[in-house]
């Protein structure tokens, strides 16, 4: 059996978005890798008001108060697109502690550009490629020196491209023209989100999953799925035995599919692009 050529997605890194103390103080025992705060706002509303989406209401606030409870754990901070105060809010959560920074809704290389001049050099630069712009200038943005990682945000991405379903950009091909690209230049790589390994998703994790193998990837958000255990389990400490198993189960199958066949892997590819069309048939009758 060929086993799958697998380069970055033997350490994928799993990225929690919460504001919440308790669960951010869990994510190192449970094996989260990040802990991401979500200030951006600008512009959000406007986007996915409409939609059934979580638009953040995190704080400055909540930067410096989840540096305090992780350890090992990286703190990603999402700030605001490119605005006349984006110095001033990358200085501040760079003073906070953020590791790592996330620039969203880009659209030129000028934009790119700025963004690595003011973090200078002081945190990891991580870009969140989620504009049809951004999609079709990834020539020259992968031209521009300082960037570390790029993850595809699919769910702007898909909006900006009016398709029906955001997991269209993967089983029609998109994701992965950008993997191919980004891969060449070296550039830590991730797309989208992933629920819990559960029945009665939309679109069964697994094969999600899959195709962060065979592309490459090596950061993936979980998704609010995840979040969830946060209301059903009140209690701390069941909370965290709660999360810490469904992340075994998740890094438990990515290991399974690591030692897959390359044919495995496109027959789950095959798998996903048929489960997406079956959801956008029924989005569109």
């Amino acid at each position: 059996m060929v086993k799958a050529n697998i380069l970055k997605g033997d350490n994928m890194e799993l990225i929690f978005i919460t504001n919440d103390l308790v669960l951010a103080g869990c994510t190192e025992a449970c094996g989260i890798d990040r802990v991401m705060v979500d200030l951006e706002i600008i512009g959000k509303e406007k986007r996915q008001g409409h939609l059934n989406t979580v638009i953040s209401n995190h704080t400055l606030e909540d930067v410096s108060k989840i540096r305090k409870v992780i350890k090992k754990t990286k703190l990603l901070v999402r700030v605001n697109p490119i605005h006349e105060n984006s110095k001033s809010e990358i200085d501040e959560v760079i003073n906070l502690g953020a590791e790592i920074i996330m620039l969203p809704m880009f659209t030129t290389t000028k934009e790119v550009k700025t963004f690595i001049s003011l973090i200078n050099g002081r945190a990891i630069v991580n870009l969140l490629l989620e504009t049809p712009q951004a999609l079709a200038r990834i020539d020259n943005i992968l031209k521009v020196e300082g960037i570390n990682e790029i993850h595809v945000g699919l769910n702007d991405l898909h909006l900006g491209m009016n398709l029906n379903f955001m997991f269209e950009l993967l089983s029609g091909g998109i994701v992965e023209y950008l993997s191919k690209k980004i891969n060449v230049h070296n550039i830590k790589f991730g797309f989208g989100g992933v629920g819990r390994i559960r029945k009665g998703l939309p679109l069964d994790p697994r094969l999600i999953l899959s195709e962060h193998i065979r592309l490459n990837s090596s950061m993936v958000i979980l998704s609010r799925d995840f979040q969830s255990i946060n209301t059903i389990l009140p209690n701390s400490e069941i909370k965290n035995i709660k999360l810490e198993q469904e992340i075994r189960k998740l890094r438990n199958y990515l290991t399974i599919l690591r030692n897959s066949s390359l044919k495995k892997l496109e027959d789950n590819k095959s798998d996903l692009i048929h489960q997406v069309n079956e959801i956008c048939f029924n989005k569109t009758k």
